[in-house]
């Protein structure tokens, strides 16, 4: 019992150390995040072409026999050829070339309340517009249960950009486009959603704690000085009184028409007043009320793209300092220890159980 004890006492110290690091390093990568400069990054571009040919190549060496891969090689290598021989063919009779084909861009935005993310789909979106045509297509692939007006309302005026220089826009939703997701991807061309995608949440919420009654109980006053009558209408310390619930209901009402608008503008053939409700669908149910085009994952989107475009990742990243990298590379090995420890003594617990 007593070595048991001693034991117990070191993993808790060891514990608290492990967590104590994880706090500083957390901070210290937290702050060196703040301080760095919008501009600072850099763009990385992936041709997903090349990505689906290697995983196609690395079945076919897994499956094939040394013949069959011989045999696919020169049936590679003949219309290979054949393509070389009819583009010279086209440029001799004074042709346009067949390979000109189109291009696909495609953009990753996952959002959080504050859709934190449209910092970096800004940079991206600026540097696909030097380069895309009106032949070519913008996918963004999104995901996001909604969060603060302002901030997706400044990200769907991001996705706007791709429409106003006349660039088809397609956004794929494979899990959730609610709220502030939905108000960013009802600005697409073409919004394809999986089977089971949440759709919708056509609404505005707002809620807040009011510790009024407790203040007093204690015997604290709260006072709040303002200039201007709508200054300030709800609070959590004072007194809320019943024009000033009214006034920011009146916010929200006002809030939710214009959201209605702009769905109703990107959308003209959704019966709005039906939709907007607060209510989510699922895939299927939100092509019935119009608010997507299509059922699919964005998987099979962009795998039918590959077979007649070029489609390309783009991803503008931050460039990380020493500091962060090391900083990051001791936090996931602490929070590996970590885990590792509370599964040693997990087993341990089960064992004596």
């Amino acid at each position: 019992m007593e070595f048991l004890a001693e034991y117990g006492a070191f993993l808790l110290k060891a514990v608290t150390i492990v967590v104590a690091i994880l706090v500083v390093i957390g901070g210290v990568v937290s702050i060196s995040m703040r301080n760095r400069r919008s501009d600072d990054g850099e763009l990385v571009v992936k041709k997903l072409n090349d990505e689906l040919d290697n995983h196609k190549e690395d079945l076919e060496y897994a499956l094939y026999s040394k013949e069959e891969l011989k045999a696919l090689e020169k049936d590679k290598k003949k219309e290979d050829k054949a393509k070389e021989k009819a583009e010279k063919k086209r440029l001799k009779d004074g042709l346009e070339a067949t390979d000109k084909r189109k291009r696909v861009y495609v953009l990753d935005f996952d959002g959080d309340i504050q859709a934190s993310q449209v910092e970096l789909m800004r940079q991206e979106i600026t540097a696909v517009l030097t380069m895309a045509t009106a032949e070519d297509e913008v996918v963004v692939r999104l995901e996001s249960g909604g969060g603060m007006v302002h901030s997706y309302g400044l990200g769907a005026s991001q996705l706007k950009r791709i429409r106003d220089h006349g660039i088809p826009l397609t956004v794929c939703v494979d899990k959730v486009a609610a709220s502030g997701g939905y108000m960013m991807a009802c600005l697409a061309n073409r919004i394809v959603a999986a089977p089971f995608a949440i759709i919708g949440s056509i609404g505005v919420v707002a809620q807040l704690p009011n510790f009024n009654r407790l203040l007093k109980k204690h015997d604290v006053d709260y006072e709040l000085f303002t200039a201007g009558e709508y200054k300030r209408t709800v609070t959590m310390f004072g007194h809320n009184s019943e024009k000033a619930k009214d006034k920011f209901q009146s916010d929200l009402e006002d809030t939710h028409e214009l959201f209605k608008d702009h769905v109703k503008q990107s959308r003209p053939g959704v019966d709005i007043e039906a939709v907007a409700t607060g209510d989510i669908w699922y895939g299927q149910q939100a092509l019935d009320h119009s608010l997507i085009d299509e059922v699919g994952t964005s998987d099979d989107y962009l795998v039918t793209a590959c077979a007649s475009s070029d489609v390309y990742s783009v991803r503008y990243e931050h460039k990380k300092s020493l500091q962060e990298k090391l900083g990051l590379a001791v936090q996931k090995g602490a929070e590996g220890a970590f885990t590792r420890l509370l599964t040693l003594l997990n087993k341990q617990q089960q064992t004596k159980g």
